[in-house]
């Protein structure tokens, strides 16, 4: 940790499912404060055997990615045109790189899409709320239906005679 410089004081790690910022760099350990409020003492070698991301080492900008769907006959292109509208609209959003609205596939029950964009780290969260209640209100004011999985069930009330092959259907 001394001499690669992995992690910094202030930056923001995960490591072994531990999530926050780090406050001292120590010769044996390490603390970093969770952002639950929790000051955790971490082993230097837990730092540096385990897998660690530093989620601001060389940048602090994170993209947040939503999946949405919408249900079957609705205009693809005026989705992209909401999705595009919405997330330029937020103030958080970064401009560079640009947010992306993309369709990405025919699913069981919706038309799926992808809604990408750049964030400072901070503010990912909050950006990813925002956004997605933005993206709600402006679908049901143009009418646009975000459905949910539907599965239609056929129930047999003709019980088989006796003696009957169950497997094959009645000619």
């Amino acid at each position: 940790l001394v001499f690669e410089r992995p992690i910094l004081v202030g930056d923001t790690v995960e490591v072994n499912n531990l999530l926050g910022t780090v406050n001292r760099i120590g010769v044996r350990s390490s603390n970093i404060s969770t952002f639950d409020g929790a000051e955790v003492v971490v082993p230097n070698s837990n730092l540096i055997s385990n897998d660690l991301i530093n989620w601001t080492l060389s940048s602090n900008l994170k993209r947040i990615e939503i999946l949405i769907g919408v249900a079957y006959g609705t205009d693809l292109n005026t989705v992209l045109k909401i999705l595009k509208e919405t997330v330029d609209s937020h103030e958080d959003v970064l401009k560079t790189p640009e947010p992306q609205a993309l369709f990405s596939d025919f699913g069981d029950s919706s038309l799926n899409f992808r809604l990408r964009f750049w964030v400072h780290f901070e503010h990912g969260m909050q950006a990813k709320s925002d956004v997605s209640v933005a993206l709600y209100n402006a679908f049901a004011e143009k009418g646009i239906e975000i459905p949910f999985p539907q599965r239609d069930i056929h129930i047999n009330t003709n019980p088989p005679e006796p003696g009957e092959n169950k497997l094959t259907p009645p000619e």
